[in-house]
């Protein structure tokens, strides 16, 4: 590959990137987090709904019953919602962790129960959402091809469990299923990779950048994997968390053993905002 398809290839993806969180049910849609309270959940447009729908849906759609293990959904009278496609006034929901969430829609509104360690929320998409349109385009530093690196995977002979911060402050559990290692400026490091099911090899780390430059609690980032069975990790695609662009994302970020102590002055960028 030479350099201009290289340089070409990079801000396709950016592009790629940018488009992704403004889609329909994309990161810029998401409006709501509600924490669901033993019992019923009142969903609705009415002020003292625990789940507060916008102002266009009705006053009382039904509610959320949770008995603190899982959660079923009941209309109210002379309502129907559609979940997964099918009109129904009652449903036993799965949440976003399961095979196949419960994906229940309201007009242009889409509601989805999460599940985070020991508790359950809703979480909210309003396709209407303004900043879907007005969101500032993501920003990236210079690509610079000396932050494409060959790496070597190594696997754990069993996977290990271990614990990763999260927006909330609290520590998500994950299997950790190996590492890959890799030199830069003549020293040595590896990073600990959370294989996917279609097999990526998903790293979250930090750098010192966090500090001023890309985003505080670290960057995402997924290594290449060629044909030939090389793998690189190319920092130029590193990007930042859904919690840079929405209050309602459950993020989860690098753990301590993923902090890197050189600069990666590549991949995505974060201008803090004021609150």
């Amino acid at each position: 590959m030479t350099p201009q398809t290289y340089r070409q290839a990079v801000n396709e993806w950016r592009k790629e990137r940018d488009e992704t969180i403004r889609k329909e049910n994309g990161w810029l849609a998401l409006s709501g987090l509600y924490w669901l309270k033993l019992g019923k959940n009142q969903i609705g447009s009415d002020p003292k709904s625990e789940i507060q729908l916008p102002e266009r849906i009705p006053a009382n759609i039904g509610y959320f019953d949770y008995n603190g293990k899982s959660v079923t959904f009941r209309a109210a009278s002379g309502h129907k919602v559609q979940v997964n496609d099918k009109q129904t006034d009652f449903a036993i929901l799965q949440p976003d962790i399961s095979e196949n969430p419960s994906y229940i829609k309201l007009q242009d509104v889409q509601l989805v129960i999460i599940q985070r360690g020991n508790r359950m929320g809703v979480r909210m998409w309003d396709n209407q959402r303004e900043e879907r349109r007005s969101f500032p385009a993501r920003s990236w530093y210079d690509i610079d091809e000396k932050f494409r690196l060959p790496a070597t995977y190594t696997a754990y002979d069993r996977p290990k469990m271990a614990y990763f911060p999260d927006i909330t402050g609290e520590k998500s559990e994950f299997p950790v299923d190996g590492y890959l290692s890799f030199a830069f400026e003549g020293n040595h490091y590896q990073l600990d990779i959370n294989k996917e099911n279609d097999g990526t090899l998903f790293i979250r780390f930090r750098d010192p950048t966090s500090r001023d430059e890309t985003y505080p609690t670290g960057r995402y980032l997924s290594a290449d994997a060629e044909s030939d069975g090389k793998i690189f990790l190319d920092f130029n695609k590193a990007y930042c968390p859904p919690c840079a662009f929405t209050d309602f994302a459950t993020c989860v970020f690098a753990p301590e053993q993923n902090l890197l102590d050189f600069n990666v002055t590549a991949g995505e960028t974060y201008l803090r905002r004021e609150n």
